[in-house]
């Protein structure tokens, strides 16, 4: 049964599809990942209801589309651009940290499910990135990790005192003692990640203060965190620029 549905949704990525068209995976307020045919986008003729401004990654959209719960594949019959970013598309630094966002989102979500929380979430640090300065987009990639993993039923709890100061990664918290396991953090490193988990508005990342090596090893101890708790996790495609970046 088809019913038409209007609903939030951000663009997570285009595959091309025949000679104009484009299969789109998009996260969404009411039905979560969901994957659309757009026809006719690649097509030099215009006045098509979907541009394909509508379908740059990480972009912010309202959709109207026939939902049909016994299909995998909808269509898009009208967009509408909800936001305009200044910044997210044009600046080298936060595009690099949008694909790193989008990227490991992708890798978590496993399921079609809703989820309006992690899309309210989501919305706020797309918005929060446009906006950010260049020291508060160089500690989102980590402040984004720590707080993702919440909607997926795990995350690293905040424990750490003098005497918890080493992240278990396998148990998501912090202890007093070195585990029998390597997956662990250990000071300076986990009094950082403690930072950015009492972190809670993205304007508090400014106060937060680290060099391109450190965020490094922060990033490679968020991302194993994950590896451990989602399976399979592979590698990050977007990790190399992302390093290369973050030195503020």
């Amino acid at each position: 049964m088809h019913v038409i549905q209007s609903t939030k949704a951000i663009i997570l990525r285009t595959v091309k599809y025949g000679e104009t068209s484009l299969i789109v995976s998009a996260f969404t307020e009411k039905f979560g990942l969901q994957q659309y045919m757009v026809k006719g986008v690649r097509s030099a003729k215009k006045g098509g209801v979907v541009s394909s401004a509508h379908l740059q990654i990480g972009n912010l959209i309202e959709l109207v589309a026939p939902h049909n719960y016994s299909t995998s594949l909808q269509y898009i019959k009208e967009a509408r651009q909800l936001v305009y970013y200044e910044h997210l598309f044009s600046d080298v630094i936060k595009n690099a940290i949008l694909s790193f966002m989008i990227e490991l989102l992708q890798k978590c979500i496993k399921q079609p499910d809703p989820s309006p929380e992690l899309f309210l979430f989501l919305e706020d640090m797309l918005s929060g990135l446009d906006r950010a300065t260049s020291t508060e987009a160089a500690n989102i990639p980590i402040f984004f990790c720590l707080h993702l993993a919440h909607f997926f039923g795990f995350r690293l709890l905040d424990t750490y005192s003098d005497d918890h100061a080493i992240v278990d990664l396998r148990e998501g918290q912090f202890v007093s003692h070195l585990p029998l396991h390597e997956h662990v953090m250990i000071e300076p490193e986990s009094g950082h990640i403690a930072q950015l988990l009492r972190v809670m508005q993205l304007n508090e990342l400014e106060m937060i203060r680290l060099n391109r090596a450190t965020r490094n090893k922060l990033i490679d101890g968020c991302l194993e965190f994950y590896a451990l708790h989602i399976q399979p996790f592979g590698t990050m495609r977007s990790l190399p620029v992302v390093r290369s970046l973050l030195d503020v």
